[in-house]
């Protein structure tokens, strides 16, 4: 059996071996979206129904996510909406601006559209299949918040990057 030589040198004279992954490097895609409605006049969280999974390649990868959730607050004076982003069952999002969403002092029905949009790099650590998901709430209780209003789309975009 013959000995390759690459670059004809011999075994001993390679000192480099190929280079990583750089870092920075998207990886993959991940992407989906849903049009089904759902509505609370709950504090509960309950979620939304938009939600992606991905498997990471390496425990360094990041993880880039990127979210536009439809809403309307479609009655009850001081009712809005809160949201927030878990992976698996982990809140990653900590304090997200402009939490509640819709506040008005009256009674009108007011299309938001795409009023819930977020970004976020999340360090997963893992191999393993992670999935990411909104849930939303009332903020108050009273009156009724909807997502996806009139079955209107929000998105959700999932980016694995080399750490």
């Amino acid at each position: 059996m013959a000995i390759i030589k690459p670059n004809n040198n011999t075994i001993s004279a390679i000192t480099a071996l190929p280079a990583a992954i750089p870092t920075g490097k998207v990886l993959q895609v991940v992407h989906a979206h849903t049009a089904t409605v759902a509505s609370s006049s709950s504090t509960s969280y309950a979620d939304t129904g938009l939600t992606a999974s991905i498997t990471p390649s390496a425990t360094s990868s990041k993880v880039i996510v990127i979210i536009h959730q439809s809403i309307a607050k479609i009655s009850g004076a001081n009712s809005s909406a809160n949201f927030k982003v878990l992976r698996d069952s982990t809140d990653i999002g900590g304090s997200i601006p402009g939490r509640a969403i819709g506040y008005t002092n009256n009674n009108d029905e007011q299309y938001l559209g795409m009023a819930f949009n977020y970004n976020f790099q999340d360090s997963p650590s893992s191999t393993s299949s992670v999935t990411y998901k909104t849930q939303f709430n009332n903020a108050l209780g009273s009156g009724t918040v909807k997502v996806q209003p009139d079955s209107s789309q929000s998105y959700i975009l999932l980016m694995e990057v080399a750490g």
